[in-house]
């Protein structure tokens, strides 16, 4: 089976590529730009075959912060030009221009991290930084960290499935699954203080605390593309600030 090129590049190249769409979106001026910026995300999304994930989840997580930016900036940013108004509502040429410029960097830079951890395996992108120099301490805070929800999304699942199996009602209106999601609090939280504690036990016994060097059965390596990307993105980052400052 042919390997994906696109998943296949080194974590810090696809991290870089998500800081580069932000410096970019923030660099050249107005919304349609970054609003641009979200069809290129797509084609990316599917050409490295992740496209239904990461638009759902984009869906899930940016699309009602979105709505609800652009509403507020839309009737409450100050400006002088009223469009439409009613009682104390009204909507300004201002508000309305800030709230697609605010919306528009929202959507890309949030699409582009989404785009990221859809591409990339966490543990990758962990060992990845401490390559980099980070502590392994500081490593593990962060792949804690980013698979704190996973873990306690899987968890929560498995102890209403068990409710469900005792009898539990778990499905049907958002008051019902409310109240089954209730009673999976408690043991949510023991769960996950166990599941910490037996983590800390772990590493304890592989000597973690040690003062010595470690290491790492897991190894990255790194292509040709990914040391002719980063220079590429910095070159046409550094291109638009010319542009932005000089023209």
């Amino acid at each position: 089976m042919k390997k994906n090129a696109l998943l296949q590049l080194h974590p810090m190249t696809k991290f870089y590529f998500s800081l580069f769409i932000l410096a970019i979106v923030l660099v050249v001026p107005g919304h349609l730009f970054a609003f641009a910026m979200f069809p290129v995300l797509v084609l990316v999304a599917i050409f490295a075959g992740v496209a239904k994930e990461f638009l759902n989840i984009v869906l899930k997580a940016l699309l009602s912060v979105l709505i609800i930016v652009f509403i507020m900036q839309m009737f409450f940013y100050p400006g002088e030009h009223v469009l439409w108004s009613w009682k104390v509502f009204s909507i300004k040429q201002e508000g309305l221009n800030y709230g697609l410029i605010l919306t528009s960097r929202i959507l890309a830079i949030g699409s582009a991290f989404i785009l990221f951890f859809r591409m990339t395996e966490v543990r990758d992108f962990v060992k990845s930084l401490e390559d980099k120099g980070l502590p392994p301490m500081g490593a593990y805070v962060v792949l804690s960290t980013l698979q704190i929800i996973p873990e306690m999304k899987r968890q929560a699942n498995t102890i209403m499935e068990a409710q469900k199996t005792r009898g539990v009602e778990t499905e049907g209106s958002l008051f019902i699954r409310a109240k089954a999601f209730i009673p999976t609090l408690t043991p949510l939280i023991l769960s996950s203080i166990a599941g910490t504690e037996e983590r800390a036990i772990t590493l304890e016994s592989r000597a973690f605390s040690a003062p010595v060097k470690k290491t790492s059965l897991h190894k990255l390596t790194k292509s040709s593309a990914d040391r002719v990307l980063p220079i590429m993105y910095v070159i046409i980052f550094v291109a638009l600030l010319v542009w932005r400052v000089f023209l």
